[in-house]
């Protein structure tokens, strides 16, 4: 813990002391948002993770270069490509921060899109989250990992429902018996131990539709699109996060967040809301070492109430949502102008990937977290 506070101690000193003078003296004045982004691109260090293309034929455009500005629409909460470039062409200083020298060398549209493409393909971005999280918080003993979903809603329109499967004709299970695999439900699978994280996020719907939850007031509220599940550690440090269609219920992602978490970190607590009420999440929880803390839903007239203790623990909660708003109304989560679970992943990431540089070194300088907040 202490050899990661001083190592972002020191990279902190060397971009105050040594990195923005320079700049300033070569590239003139920066902004807010231009400190933000040479931050975010020196503690992210994306470039390590670009493919490089080799064969004949004419140079390709360099990929790091696009990976950057790709960062920088997400930190400048640029709508989309077409005004991202604009920016680049008039804004002299983010144009040579991301590796261009004169406007002209700027790619043409069509080349962002085909990089897009590419990022989707490889989790060019999740890869570098994972990265960044193995590198900055694995030694740390995170006390409370806060899980939720927010709505997430897209330009496209929602595929068909899946026709229910013929009837088959059920086997009676014996007395004592064990259930097989394709008599247990999805979180019966998750729980068993049979599965790896990949297969249980390969089994998870991930195309675009339809989803209904409660709004604050306790109004139903629908979108179209999908829905993305994440981990966030104390500080407001996003950690794990997956996407899926929108109609999946929380429960059904618990368990691979749990387990994609306790991979790159450690924790003490689960903190998570009434949607994830369920025995066997509590008890996946403790078998990782955990402490959970899920309010009980009302069923009949059995109601179970928490201890005053782990309700006052449970208001750390609200973190999460503060991340969800963050996300949406700095980094470009409310305007996804892309269509497809793997594209519209790779938006989100971009936009986490800056959200995340940013909560690590605030929690490095010891800063207050943003408590602006909408409910997500």
């Amino acid at each position: 813990m202490n050899s990661i506070l001083q190592l972002l101690g020191t990279f902190g000193q060397i971009l105050q002391s040594q990195l923005f003078p320079a700049l300033r003296e070569e590239l003139g004045e920066l902004s807010d948002h231009h400190e933000e982004f040479v931050r975010a691109l020196g503690l992210l260090q994306m470039d390590g993770f670009v493919a490089v293309r080799h064969g004949r034929g004419r140079r390709p455009h360099d990929r790091s270069n696009i990976a950057r500005a790709f960062l920088a629409k997400a930190v400048f909460h640029i709508p989309h490509t077409r005004a991202l470039r604009d920016r680049l062409a008039h804004d002299t200083v983010l144009r040579r921060l991301c590796g261009w020298e004169r406007a002209a060398q700027i790619p043409d549209e069509t080349v962002f899109s085909r990089a897009f493409a590419e990022f989707a393909r490889s989790e060019f971005a999740q890869r570098v989250h994972a990265a960044v999280i193995q590198r900055t918080q694995s030694e740390r003993l995170v006390g409370h990992i806060l899980r939720d979903a927010t709505a997430i809603e897209v330009r496209e329109k929602p595929g068909p429902k899946p026709k229910p499967a013929a009837p088959e004709r059920r086997l009676h299970r014996k007395a004592g018996e064990a259930k097989r695999p394709d008599q247990m439900s999805r979180l019966e699978r998750q729980c068993c131990g049979t599965m790896t994280v990949e297969e249980m996020l390969t089994e998870l719907p991930r195309h675009c539709d339809v989803g209904c939850k409660l709004d604050s007031r306790g109004n139903k509220y629908r979108w179209a699109g999908y829905k993305l599940h994440m981990d966030v550690a104390d500080g407001q440090i996003p950690i794990s996060c997956v996407l899926t269609s929108a109609s999946v219920n929380d429960t059904q992602v618990a368990v691979p967040l749990m387990l994609t978490s306790a991979e790159r970190v450690t924790n003490l607590y689960d903190l998570m809301d009434t949607g994830y009420d369920s025995t066997a999440i509590r008890n996946k929880s403790r078998e990782l070492g955990h402490v959970p803390l899920i309010p009980f839903q009302k069923r009949g007239s059995q109601h179970h109430e928490l201890a005053p203790h782990e309700k006052a623990r449970l208001r750390e909660r609200t973190a999460v949502e503060r991340v969800f708003s963050r996300l949406k109304d700095e980094y470009g989560a409310a305007s996804v102008r892309v269509r497809g679970c793997a594209k519209v992943m790779t938006h989100l990431m971009f936009g986490i990937l800056a959200l995340t540089a940013d909560q690590i070194l605030r929690w490095r300088r010891g800063e207050p977290p943003e408590t602006s907040a909408a409910p997500a």
